[in-house]
């Protein structure tokens, strides 16, 4: 097992030293670190322990100038290594630190008092029982404290006990999809690009394919190190990879290494997020509160760094059981994120830690789907932990789910993928499996939901539909209560084609209007959907599929060449700006394009040749 220590402190209170004393390996990498006698970037240590527990050590910079450095190793850590000299006391990164350490909701570590060898003993208890009291304001409080002094070794046998009891408490297995988030990439002469990162989830072993995010690209691993080893396979842990496929100005800081398609490991790509946030803590100046609405802050997440405008209005804007709040954040640029993430949001200038937090849904409700977000559903996804009672949660906010715990089968609340697979059985008799395979994708396709919890939400939704009466089961085959096996009549097949023809237009009339037109029932609608003949982007708008496909290509063409505004898309179409935004909303939401403060471009899922 492999446990993640970050470390944490002021400048030149001794973290690198104490590092060498643990370890025997001098963190500061760079030439310049070993010049100025400061650490500059994200430094790497390890030690070995007899019963085979690794702890990998993160050394960060304490200068208050890379503290964007120092959230990069902290954004993937486990514990905390809080490193305060004696001879200095708690200084003002020491502060920062443990604010931003509180952020990120680090509850386990151990705090160090070093160089005890150039003060009395006196001296080093006074400082050891005030770091005891600042560690009382944050998560970190109770954690054992220890006085050491790196240059003489004294103090560093009980430390190492007390960072091997520390191990025990970690219980991590390697399930689930691989992740790795990237903090390094270089190029190696003759080898290609290297990138390291802590490696989350299942082991990964050489040969194998990940996928690069954002962006999409496919990466073969063609070797595996771990600490400077090649190995057969890499637990979770610090890693380093040497990659295929990729070139090194393809990659850069903040990226995230994935196994499987888009959407298969819980992990998206976006650039909105519903997140649960808790006021960072005021050591010593003020009383935690949180950023105003709409404030303007830098989301650390992971090892990326981007910005991100604050919303605590609105729908998502709700009071949490525990104090904390709900709020949606938007980026200036997409993010590879998962349900349960942590972060933190500082302010630029002045800088300063202001919140901390989750991130509870990476792919909120937007457009039609967003009236079903409420405090009463936000509330249950907050406390909702993984598995069946996550999945349920998260099915219900979206839409799958009905009042009561029924499964409403009208599209207009359920989200696109959702409406499809249901919906189908309004159309026809399908198959039991496939229902559940179609309905699994599309859960899979609009939530972070992992395949297992997938599944598992899908066969809570047939559950229910079958126990309200809304489906019939025969079977391995499933069909709507209503319909006698023989499919539409012929009067109904009829409406559903002059809908669609009235669909076929660049500015169609709204959805309803057409469908009375037509003489459409709801169910040949529901039909139309299923059949993939129409595409409803909102409640009352919808296109047939093949003019939806060639607004679709006119956006993309154009968005390939410049940055594509709402103006330029209404005049290429000739259509008004209600259409317009409709069309690009649902563009982004599948990411086909992506948001940009100039315009938007093509986006992560865009087909590979555009123009």
């Amino acid at each position: 097992m492999t446990v993640v220590i970050g470390t944490a402190g002021h400048i030149d209170h001794g973290k690198t030293t104490l590092l060498r004393a643990l370890t025997g390996i001098d963190a500061d990498r760079l030439p310049e670190e070993r010049r100025r006698g400061m650490t500059i970037d994200v430094g790497y240590a390890h030690a070995v322990y007899d019963d085979g527990t690794v702890i990998d050590f993160v050394d960060v910079p304490g200068h208050d100038r890379l503290v964007g450095n120092m959230l990069v190793g902290a954004g993937e850590i486990d514990a905390a290594m809080v490193v305060v000299a004696a001879d200095d006391g708690p200084r003002a990164q020491t502060i920062e630190h443990l604010e931003l350490l509180d952020a990120l909701d680090i509850r386990d570590g151990v705090a160090v008092i070093t160089k005890a060898d150039a003060v009395g003993g006196e001296r080093a208890a006074g400082v050891a029982v005030t770091v005891e009291s600042l560690l009382a304001a944050t998560t970190l409080r109770g954690i054992p404290v220890r006085v050491v002094s790196g240059s003489t070794g004294a103090g560093i046998g009980e430390l190492r006990g007390a960072i091997g009891e520390l191990a025990t408490r970690f219980a991590r297995s390697a399930s689930g999809s691989p992740r790795l988030a990237i903090d390094r990439a270089f190029g190696v002469r003759g080898r290609g690009v290297v990138v390291t990162g802590t490696l989350r989830g299942a082991s990964i072993r050489p040969g194998g394919t990940l996928r690069l995010e954002p962006g999409g690209r496919d990466a073969r691993v063609r070797e595996v190190q771990v600490h400077g080893s090649a190995v057969d396979r890499a637990e979770p842990g610090r890693v380093a990879l040497n990659l295929a496929g990729v070139e090194l100005r393809d990659i850069e800081r903040g990226m995230t290494l994935v196994s499987g398609a888009p959407d298969r490991d819980g992990v998206q790509v976006t650039d909105r997020l519903l997140v649960e946030l808790r006021a960072a803590a005021r050591i010593a100046t003020r009383e935690p509160r949180l950023p105003a609405d709409r404030s303007r802050l830098m989301l650390h997440v992971g090892t990326a760094a981007v910005p991100a405008t604050l919303g605590r209005r609105g729908r998502a804007g709700v009071l949490l059981d525990d104090g904390s709040v709900a709020a949606i954040l938007r980026l200036e640029r997409p993010v590879a994120v998962a349900a349960g993430d942590r972060f933190v949001l500082r302010r630029p200038s002045p800088p300063r830690t202001e919140a901390g937090g989750r991130v509870l849904d990476p792919s909120p409700p937007a457009a039609a789907a967003r009236r079903r977000v409420s405090p009463e559903r936000i509330r249950a996804l907050a406390s909702a932990t993984a598995g069946k009672e996550r999945a349920a949660a998260i099915v219900d906010l979206h839409g799958a789910v009905g009042e009561g715990g029924s499964v409403t089968l009208a599209s207009d609340i359920l989200v696109a993928s959702i409406a499809r697979a249901v919906a189908s059985v309004e159309a026809a008799p399908v198959g039991l499996a496939e229902l559940r395979r179609n309905l699994t994708a599309g859960l899979r396709r609009q939530t972070a939901l992992a395949e297992r919890d997938a599944a598992i939400a899908a066969d809570s939704v047939i559950e229910a539909a079958a126990a309200n009466g809304a489906i019939v089961r025969d079977g391995d085959r499933v069909r709507n209560p209503r319909d006698t096996g023989s499919g539409p009549s012929a009067s109904v097949a009829a409406a559903m084609d002059r809908l669609e023809a009235a669909l076929s237009v660049t500015a169609p009339p709204p959805l309803g209007d057409a469908a009375r037109a037509a003489g459409c029932p709801p169910a040949g609608v529901r039909a139309l959907e299923a059949a993939e003949r129409i595409v409803r982007v909102d409640d009352d708008l919808a296109w047939s599929a093949a003019a939806y496909r060639n607004l679709e290509a006119t956006a993309l063409s154009l968005a390939a060449r410049e940055p594509l505004t709402p103006a330029a898309f209404r005049d290429a179409t000739g259509t008004s700006r209600k259409y317009v935004m409709a069309l690009l909303d649902d563009l982004g939401r599948r990411a086909v394009l992506r948001r940009t403060p100039d315009g938007h471009v093509p986006g992560p899922r865009a087909p590979a040749t555009t123009g």
